[in-house]
């Protein structure tokens, strides 16, 4: 084979390879109208031509970097046939930049970003694409720095990166920043090795507070951790040592709280205030003793963290709570609205979302208190709601509905809409509501009147559906289940009564439940929930004024938190809240969280390319009309710190085109607080890998704090979408739906479907899980493509061996290998035999006899296949 280096590569022929710049320049200014004016301002300056360039590699010795920076288009640099790549110019001071041309050869990058850096170690991306095409590329930007990069990460052909001109314009003059006075620990999520006891814990070293102080145990090494939210350009630290200090420690920071680099290293350390110029940057950093100066433990005072960049951040706006903005697809009716002017609003809604399955378009539909007449019929990615404090406040005389005329009755694909905080009086002369639905479609803290009344969970004579919630709802009649495979109830009050099951009813706090009766009728009843909180919802108090109402934790609880009952909890007004809309920074959403917000993110698909960091306590982050965070360019959507009460409601999160680590991590691996009397809690969150385009996420939620509430969230990989979008093994990739690492995490109504590996994994302690949905990936090609070591596939839920008290109450998985019906999973429920690890009432089928399961749990229980499609175990171990 002929060497790449004694070869060459035919290139295309170029009538006009290049327009050079001053030619551009000349020919604006004589195609200018006599008279014109055009206001004064500096041009640019081509800063990169002649400067020192550096490279990643080079194809050869006639391609070096420096061709790239000669001014000459006709010489360039290239590297090797390989990815990651990258090419650095050093303009030798630093400079605001505006604008970056890359004059591509044949061989040109599909995925890069432009990056600046102060110091050529730590860099910031100024631009970022994954769909570039090559030629030219003249794109403006907002930068600064003394070193410029082009950082290639995939190439868009089978050759290495090559350009013929690196050119980078802009303005001298720029200084490097200052080290920043402001204590970015401060405040901080912090974590630590070890406490000597409770009164000397981590966060008492970024409290601010001189007198209080952390204390490890008298044992070496170890640590303490501050979380400071994103990656920062660390400049200073300032230890505040109590008497028992470090003799040998290093100073080390992390991208990610596991890997680390050490940035500040001693061995003759004496305590008392030490003040370190450093430079490194990081999201964590960590102070690592290894020796300590006493034979007591480590006991720091204070840790204080100074950065670089300055501390300016985006313009948060204010937030009128009377008049607030909740953006173009928020539709809010009063009383005195037309009726036919909200119905024919409702109309046009329902027809352009009765099948956009996969579309863009997100609504909210909010009536403020009084009486309606209405005929709500629901279609995709519309949320119903009502602004009063009780559902009683608003009453829709009419329907609030879902039908699935739209699949001819069948509903097992109406997903992804949601009816709250309202109550419904039908129209004279008819007795049935139906919500006919199935994942992510919650009917939460409704009220259906009329004892006569009945509401029908499925299509009413014909048809499927697959799975929903009722949650803090009174139905004065019946619930007629029909059809539907399976649903969660909790603290509900049914007037008179359920009846029907297929396969997996749970009831949970449900005041007029049927009697407990697994399998046969499918009736799983759990007489209490142990702990929840209600999802948080926006209301508009007596005066006009829009709040939040925050409910309260309930313990071991039954029925609903509002009938007859004065509803627990704390109001916050909308002037706390940033109110996000589409097309705004993740920058700009972090800025509004460090400046004490909270979130109200309006209908939409919100972009982000770096997390939503929420690091303050108890903020709420809501959304309306199933608003959805798109996590781009491998982005993680959203990061929880490990603190106490946060809550996130009403949030769909989507993976980008390219691979994201997580969609949202609660609290960072490691954490350890308790939150035990204020846990975090996730309502109506929802997760999507693919759909509207080829998505990936190799794990899709991660609970690392502990106590951690879910109430409802369906994590959802594509495989079998509808025709013309993209699914498929090798497309949608995504390991995991859930990862538990916390302990003492309770779930409540939890979906988990499709993906390729385990669909959920359970590494913490004293988890609880009531209601669990699986269905197994459809689309695995064969066997080979789906072992687990020498085990046929992956279990739906596997409990870590090293687990040694876990619950769990009403579980179903499902099989339906209709890519190739021969493949097997040799077991649905994985668990270490302990009898403090209990499952009960467990349900596996065979959809269609279409694929086997070998085993409902360990090796116990049957097998699931044509001949016996459905297998019931009531008991484990």
């Amino acid at each position: 084979m002929t060497s790449r280096a004694t070869s060459v590569r035919p290139r295309p022929r170029r009538a006009v390879r290049h327009l050079l710049v001053g030619l551009t320049v000349a020919l604006v200014a004589a195609l200018t109208p006599t008279g014109a004016t055009t206001p004064a301002q500096a041009a640019p300056t081509l800063l990169s031509q002649g400067r020192p360039a550096t490279a990643s590699s080079s194809e050869n010795a006639g391609t070096p970097a420096s061709a790239a920076v000669d001014g000459n288009t006709g010489t360039r640099w290239a590297s090797t046939f390989s990815d990651p790549q990258w090419l650095q110019v050093d303009l030798g001071a630093r400079a605001t930049i505006s604008q970056v041309n890359l004059l591509w050869e044949g061989a040109y990058g599909r995925a890069f970003q432009l990056q600046t850096s102060d110091d050529g170690a730590t860099w910031t991306t100024i631009y970022s694409t994954t769909t570039g095409t090559g030629g030219t590329q003249n794109l403006t930007v907002t930068g600064a720095g003394r070193y410029v990069r082009m950082n290639g990460t995939a190439r868009g052909t089978g050759y290495g990166y090559s350009l013929w001109e690196f050119q980078v314009y802009g303005e001298t003059g720029g200084t490097t920043p200052t080290c920043g006075s402001t204590n970015v620990a401060q405040g901080s999520p912090a974590t630590a090795s070890s406490s000597q006891d409770a009164g000397l814990a981590a966060s008492a070293a970024v409290d601010g507070n001189p007198g209080t102080r952390w204390a490890s145990a008298a044992s070496d090494p170890q640590w303490l951790r501050v979380d400071l939210g994103s990656t920062r350009t660390i400049c200073r630290v300032v230890l505040t040592w109590e008497a028992a200090y470090a003799r040998a420690f290093q100073l080390q920071t992390s991208a990610d709280g596991a890997t680390w680099t050490t940035i500040y290293s001693t061995t003759t350390a004496t305590g008392g205030t030490q003040s370190l110029t450093v430079t490194g940057s990081g999201r964590y950093l960590r102070v690592y003793g290894t020796a300590r100066g006493t034979a007591y433990g480590y006991s720091l005072w204070e840790l204080a963290v100074n950065t670089t960049g300055g501390t300016s951040e985006p313009p948060v706006g204010t937030t009128d709570p009377y008049n607030p903005n909740l953006g173009p697809n928020t539709f809010v009716f009063d009383p005195s609205t037309p009726t036919s002017t909200i119905q024919s609003r409702l109309n046009t809604l329902f027809t352009q979302q009765e099948t956009n399955q996969f579309g863009p378009q997100r609504y909210a539909v909010l009536f403020k208190p009084g009486t309606y007449t209405a005929d709500v019929n629901l279609g995709f990615f519309t949320q119903v709601a009502g602004l009063g404090m009780s559902p009683d406040d608003v009453n829709l005389n009419g329907h609030v509905r879902t039908e699935a005329f739209w699949m001819g009755g069948n509903a097992t694909q109406n997903f992804w809409r949601a009816a709250e905080n309202l109550s419904v009086t039908l129209p004279a002369g008819q007795t049935v509501e139906r919500w006919a639905v199935s994942q992510a479609a919650p009917y939460r803290r409704m009220h259906l009147r009329g004892a006569q009344n009945q509401i029908q969970l499925w299509n009413g004579g014909d048809g499927w559906s697959s799975g929903g919630l009722l949650a803090d709802t009174r139905i004065d009649g019946l619930v007629v289940s029909g059809s539907q495979q399976q649903w969660y109830s909790r603290n509900s009050e049914f007037g008179n009564g359920w009846t029907g099951s297929v396969w997996n009813m749970v009831f949970q706090g449900v005041n007029g439940a049927p009697a407990p009766s697994f399998p046969n009728p499918s009736h799983t009843v759990i007489p209490q929930t142990p702990q929840v909180r209600e999802k948080p919802f926006l209301y508009v108090d007596g005066t006009g004024e829009y709040r939040v109402f925050v409910p309260a934790l309930r313990t071991n609880s039954t029925g609903t938190s509002w009938y007859n009952k004065t509803p627990a909890g704390s109001s916050i007004s909308l002037s706390q809240f940033f109110v996000v809309q589409p097309g705004t920074s993740a920058a700009t959403i972090n800025a509004a969280l460090a400046q004490g917000r909270h979130l109200l993110f309006t209908p939409g698909v919100h972009h982000v390319t770096e997390p939503i960091q929420v690091n303050r306590a108890d903020t709420v982050v809501l959304g309306l009309g199933l608003a959805t965070i798109q996590a781009d360019n491998g982005a993680v959507g959203m990061r929880v710190a490990d603190v106490d009460g946060v809550k996130v409601a009403g949030i769909m999160f989507e993976a980008g085109t390219t691979n994201s680590p997580v969609l949202m991590e609660v609290g960072p691996s490691g954490s350890s607080a308790s939150h035990a009397t204020n846990p975090t809690s996730l309502h109506d969150v929802f997760f999507r890998i693919g759909g509207p385009h080829v998505g990936k996420a190799t794990n899709t939620l991660t609970v690392n704090s502990d106590n951690v509430i879910g109430d409802h969230m369906w994590l959802w990989r594509a495989d079998h979408a509808a025709s013309g979008v993209p699914t498929g093994w090798t497309l949608n990739t995504a390991d995991t739906g859930l990862t538990v690492n916390g302990d003492n995490v309770t779930m409540y109504g939890l979906f988990v479907e499709h993906y390729q590996k385990y669909q959920t994994i359970w590494n913490g302690n004293g988890g609880r899980t009531y209601f669990y949905q699986n269905e197994l990936p459809y689309d695995v090609p064969n066997q080979a493509a789906w072992m687990n070591g020498s085990t046929r596939g992956y279990a739906a839920y596997k409990v870590a061996d090293s687990v040694t008290s876990h619950q769990a109450f009403g579980l179903g998985s499902y099989s339906y290998f209709n890519v190739n019906p021969a493949v097997v999973e040799e077991r649905s429920f994985e668990v270490p035999t302990n009898p403090n690890v209990r499952f009960t009432n467990m349900v596996t089928v065979s959809l269609g006899g279409v694929g086997t399961i070998n085993r409902v749990i360990n090796n116990a229980g049957g097998t699931a296949n044509a001949a016996n499609q459905t297998v019931y175990l009531t008991t484990y171990p």
